[in-house]
This record gives structure tokens, C-alpha cells and sequence, in this order.
């Protein structure tokens, strides 16, 4: 019975752990995002493509067979003589087997591309789910920043509401004057208007986790707000790294190789094609005389194109442009990866120093205000403008601490899908 028990009480936990766990929403993102299924699809279409161009170097077997009924009258002979009318009913039966010997390479580039179009169409797919990864995960964290910046408000607020109550006995017993109640009225009413907009804030930060994970909202108290990713060391090792891992660069890369073999296929156009044809056909009631018929055919054909108005001589000029186009698209986005590398590791590490700052920042602002507001509540010398200005300090060291956190923990997530290795495998 106890191992029962135990046994309930794990699986109970380890559900729950899941569903706090961002990899669990994450997951759940890349699951069911609509862009994500389309590209999948179009993977499965570049597959069918390169079974399409393999069907070039196969044989093509061709079965075919017609009936014709033909009725002759009205015939005479040279003497002028009337001829009986007949009926002939013919069956033709044919198959044949054809097969392209050479083509001038043309087969060979086209089955290369397709295979290059199946590897980018597969690039693109995990090109869309990093993105929706980062995505999932800037709605995850500002999720929970949006209900962090709630409480912290609805605790301020509270903290004001007793304020005033405290304020009013104190003004009925002349401790404090009529500007230190309506400074305490003043902070009261931006409390509930600061509230109010945290609300709209959180109600805003659901929808949008709902639409991109196509999960309810969970309880967010529960949430795990601390992902680590393994990132690079260095801003040299992470720019290095992006030349093998960047999906912009690998697609960049496959659209010039691509280009290169259609600039192929194009020169192929004005070599010379090779195919041989067998066939065989039976022939029933051939003729009047001829009852019955078979015949075999072989037939060699050599095709080659000299001229055709300028268009193959156009073609192969314009594929060397698109290939020379390719190849400077591909160096500008070499270029372009290495700067926004830079900007997100400079982000990284700055929002990993701004983390530690509002930490320390939030540390000194709770001993400020603890200890205002305890001289304040003993009658001291502090005044109700200091408290409220503590109150205020620590409100917005709180939120700035939030958000530094939802910061550094997407500038994660931004650095890796820069570099290339964002993917579920890689969360801690």
C-alpha cells in the first residue's frame, strides 16, 4: 500500500513539475505552432521533389492499346464494278520501354538541386521552430514579470490604504499636518491607477502566452522563473560557432549552391541528349489480307539543340547573374550575423551586469525603506513625503529587478538563436 502511495505522490509531483517547467510550454509551442506544421509539410514536399528528379535516371514504360472499327461502302473495282462492303475491326496492343542514356548532365545537376532543396527546406523548419522558441519564451518570462509587477502594485497599494488610515487617526491627534494626509491621499490614488495598469498589463501578457504556446494559462506563482542556457564563453567562440550552427548563413550557403547547379543544368540545355526506345505492338485483323501482325521496334535518338531564338544563350546568362547575386547575398549575411552576434553578446552581458545592479539596488532600497518607515511609525523625525518617496524607491527597485531578470533571461534565448544552437535540448 505504501509503495502505491509513493508511487502516486511521484507521478502527482512529476506532472506538476512538467507544467512549471518552461521546456514543458516551450515544447508545447513547437508542437502546435501553425508555421511550424506548414513547414513540415513543405519539407515533405521538397522530398517528393527529389523522388521526382530521381525518376530521370529510371526507365519509362509505356503500355497503350486502341480498337477501331471501320466500315467501307459504295466500292468498285477499275472495271467499275460494284464491290461487296466490308467491315474491318482492328486491335493494336503496344509497350514500350524508353531510357535517356545522356543528357548532357542536366539529370545529374537537377537530382543535386532537389537534394539542396530538401536540406533547405529543412533548414527552414528549424529556422521556425527556433523562432518559436524565442518567442514561446519572451511570453513566458514577461509573463511572469507582468504578474511579479501586479503583486509588487497590489502590495503597494495595500501598503498606502493602511497608510491612510494610520494618517487619519494621527491628523485627528495633531501629530501631522493636513499636506501630509493629502500627500498620503495623493500616493494612495497613483497606487490604484499603477494597479490598474499592472492588470491590463498581466490580462494582455495571458493572451499573448495563450495564442503562442495554445495553452490556458497556468498558475504563474508556480512557474519556474530561471532557465540557463550553455552559451559560448566568448564573443570570438559564439562568431565562430555561428559559421557552422547560424541557420541564416547554412540557408545562404544552400541558396548559392543551388543557383550554382541551376547555372549548370541551363549550360547543359545546349549539349547533346541520347535516349533509346523499344517497343513491341501486336496488331489483330490488320487488314483485309492480313489477319494478324507483331512488330519490334528499336529506335536510338541524338538531339541537339544549336539555336533557339537566343533564349538558351539568355538562360545561361541569367543564371550566372542570379549565381553572382547568391554569392553576394551570401557574404553580406556572413557580415550581417557577425554584427548582430556582437549586439547580442554586448546585450547579454549587459543585462547580466544591469541584474546585479537592480539586485543590489533592491537590497539597499528594503533596508532604506524599512528603516524610514519604522522611524516614521515611532513619531521620529521623518516625514510622511520621505516615506512616501521610500515606498516609491522600493516599488520601482522591485519592478526594475523583475524586468532585469525577464531581460537577462531572453538575452539568453536571443544569443543562442544568433549563434544557431537554440533548441529544447539546450535549456538547463
Amino acid at each position: 500500500m505504501k509503495k502505491i502511495i509513493i508511487f502516486i505522490n511521484i507521478f502527482l509531483f512529476s506532472s506538476l513539475s512538467a507544467e512549471q517547467n518552461i521546456k514543458f510550454y516551450l515544447g508545447k509551442a513547437v508542437e502546435n505552432n501553425l508555421q511550424i506544421n506548414a513547414e513540415r509539410k513543405n519539407l515533405e514536399s521538397a522530398k517528393q521533389s527529389k523522388n521526382i528528379s530521381r525518376s530521370e535516371f529510371l526507365p519509362n514504360i509505356t503500355i497503350s492499346g486502341d480498337q477501331t472499327s471501320s466500315t467501307s461502302s459504295n466500292q468498285t473495282n477499275r472495271q467499275g464494278n460494284s464491290i461487296a462492303d466490308s467491315n474491318l475491326d482492328t486491335e493494336k496492343r503496344t509497350i514500350s520501354v524508353e531510357q535517356k542514356i545522356f543528357s548532357g548532365f542536366k539529370g545529374v545537376n537537377t537530382f543535386k538541386k532537389s537534394e539542396l532543396e530538401t536540406k533547405k527546406a529543412n533548414l527552414k523548419l528549424l529556422q521556425t521552430e527556433q523562432k518559436t522558441i524565442l518567442e514561446a519564451a519572451i511570453a513566458y518570462f514577461d509573463l511572469i514579470y507582468k504578474f511579479k509587477n501586479e503583486n509588487f502594485n497590489n502590495a503597494n497599494l495595500n501598503l498606502f490604504e493602511r497608510q491612510v488610515e494610520s494618517d487619519s487617526a494621527r491628523l485627528q491627534k495633531g501629530e501631522i499636518t493636513l499636506t501630509d494626509m493629502a500627500q498620503s491621499e495623493s500616493s494612495l490614488a497613483g497606487a490604484k491607477a499603477n494597479l490598474i495598469k499592472a492588470k491590463t498589463e498581466l490580462s494582455s501578457s495571458k493572451s499573448n502566452f495563450e495564442r503562442v504556446t495554445r495553452e490556458q494559462t497556468p498558475d504563474i506563482a508556480n512557474l519556474k522563473d530561471k532557465v540557463f542556457l550553455k552559451l559560448p564563453n566568448s564573443l570570438a567562440s559564439s562568431i565562430e560557432l555561428s559559421k557552422s550552427k547560424n541557420i541564416s548563413i547554412l540557408i545562404s550557403k544552400l541558396e548559392y549552391d543551388i543557383s550554382s547547379k541551376e547555372y549548370e543544368i541551363e549550360k547543359a540545355r545546349l549539349s547533346p541528349s541520347a535516349s533509346i526506345e523499344v517497343s513491341k505492338s501486336e496488331s489483330n485483323e490488320f487488314s483485309s489480307t492480313i489477319d494478324q501482325k507483331d512488330d519490334e521496334t528499336v529506335k536510338a535518338t541524338i538531339t541537339w539543340p544549336i539555336i533557339k531564338g537566343g533564349e538558351n544563350i539568355s538562360s545561361i546568362k541569367k543564371s550566372s547573374f542570379d549565381k553572382q547575386r547568391a554569392q553576394l547575398l551570401l557574404q553580406d549575411t556572413k557580415d550581417k550575423i557577425v554584427t548582430e552576434i556582437s549586439n547580442s553578446w554586448s546585450n547579454y552581458q549587459s543585462l547580466k551586469s544591469v541584474l546585479e545592479a537592480t539586485k543590489a539596488q533592491l537590497k539597499a532600497a528594503e533596508i532604506a525603506n524599512e528603516g524610514i518607515t519604522l522611524e516614521y511609525d515611532s513619531g521620529n523625525s521623518r516625514t510622511t513625503l520621505e516615506v512616501i518617496q521610500s515606498r516609491s524607491l522600493l516599488l520601482d527597485a522591485r519592478i526594475a529587478f523583475a524586468k532585469a531578470e525577464r531581460d537577462f533571461m531572453v538575452s539568453q534565448f536571443e544569443l543562442a538563436q544568433q549563434i544557431g544552437t537554440l533548441s529544447l535540448k539546450l535549456l538547463k
